[in-house]
């Protein structure tokens, strides 16, 4: 018998399972869709997060950082955010004492680090059968799969992504909605490298924004109604090149176009992160807003969140259940509300053109730049690094 089965070995889900299997517990992780393994000579992935200093110390402390810095990473420390140019607010790593804001990662190769790291360890991994269903009985899940094997462990944890098998089977609600903005991610290659600034500008339509990656590639990210995101996904790249030459800010340089993709926009929040016998993590328990890459670092605390439970409290034990509830449950429901809150004001601020509303925002902006130890507590809430507290 397992102690935990974790649907999804993606990002999240790997490094739970990393720190579970640390910890001692028998794990198994069903995942079936394998990531590509890794070659330098590989082109940029489309799908990439910008990864805050406290999920760096985490996939450090779990031995995963390792193998994906010697993949490629881009390291960044400073963050420009306007819709005037004039009224820009600069955030920059040396304010608050670090040499770095982050780094920007390729999704997978952050899955394939935890995986690697994952090697030395014994962890059963399912990859030929999917989950169907699961029934839990005075402490024991039985997670059934669709090749007829079942497998016994104490919790199923879902870490299956924002349309979560296991949130459904659990019947776990969840409020929410989809924004009327989609948006485009851009793969692109530049003449010399993009340096360690990452920015954004506002529009009436959405942001634009460039996000450094390694060597001379970059991604860019075009925000806008999902009429105009699909009239631009159907253009050729050379057709793109112009659009993106006419509409993004005047910073990029010549480049040339390898890849793109178009996203919608979500806001999802389970009522529920624990019932018997499963937990939720990750994009299966909340989705957010994109607009300040919160979404895989919100994941990745409530992994550390966990991995905090397990570490005091074993599975089998009568009071673990309520310590998942009160010492993970609670504390990352709050969290992860107040970010989502945060990114929503956000996002209706810098959608408003009601000329109050627009030179407001245009003198919060400037007023944030000017404003040295808020600028500092909001880039540290940003990095993971402190707690908003009212």
């Amino acid at each position: 018998m397992f102690d935990f089965c974790i649907n999804g070995g993606g990002m999240v889900g790997a490094a739970l399972a990393l720190g579970l299997t640390q910890q001692g517990y028998k794990v198994a992780i069903i995942e079936t869709a394998m990531p590509q393994a890794f070659d330098p000579g590989q082109k940029p992935d489309l799908r990439l997060s910008a990864i805050s200093l406290t999920s760096v110390d985490l996939m450090r402390a779990l031995g995963a950082w390792s193998f994906i810095e010697n993949y490629r990473v881009k390291p960044y420390s400073k963050l420009s955010v306007w819709e005037q140019p004039s009224m820009a607010t600069e955030f920059d790593a040396q304010s608050i004492g670090q040499s770095l804001l982050g780094y920007f990662v390729e999704n997978r190769l952050i899955q394939l680090g935890c995986h690697q790291a994952l090697a030395d360890y014994d962890v059963t991994w399912i990859n030929q059968t999917k989950l169907v269903g699961y029934r839990e009985t005075e402490g024991i899940t039985a997670v059934e799969l669709d090749n007829h094997e079942v497998l016994q462990c104490r919790y199923l944890i879902g870490a299956d992504g924002a349309r979560s098998q296991v949130r459904a089977l659990a019947q776990i609600g969840s409020t929410g909605w989809q924004y009327g903005q989609q948006a485009m991610g851009i793969t692109v290659e530049l003449q010399s490298d993009p340096g360690s600034e990452t920015w954004q500008q506002f529009y009436p339509s959405g942001p634009r924004a460039l996000l450094p990656m390694y060597g001379n590639y970059a991604s860019l990210i075009w925000y806008d109604d999902a009429t105009r995101i699909k009239q631009l996904k159907s253009l050729s790249k050379q057709q793109l090149t112009e659009e993106i030459q006419s509409h993004f800010p005047d910073r990029i340089g010549p480049f040339s176009i390898l890849d793109k993709a178009s996203f919608v926009l979500t806001r999802s929040h389970a009522s529920d992160y624990v019932r018997p016998g499963v937990i939720l993590v990750g994009d299966a328990a909340h989705t957010i807003n994109p607009l300040a890459g919160q979404g895989v670092n919100l994941g990745f605390k409530d992994v550390a969140a966990l991995l905090a439970v397990t570490a005091t409290c074993k599975p089998e034990q009568p009071e673990f259940h309520q310590q998942l509830k009160t010492a993970y449950e609670t504390p990352r429901k709050r969290d992860n509300l107040m970010m989502m809150s945060a990114m929503d004001s956000f996002y209706l601020l810098f959608s408003n053109e009601i000329p109050p509303v627009k030179w407001i925002r245009n003198l919060m902006l400037k007023g944030a730049d000017m404003a040295g130890p808020i600028k500092h507590k909001i880039l540290k809430y940003a990095m993971g690094m402190d707690e908003w507290k009212f």
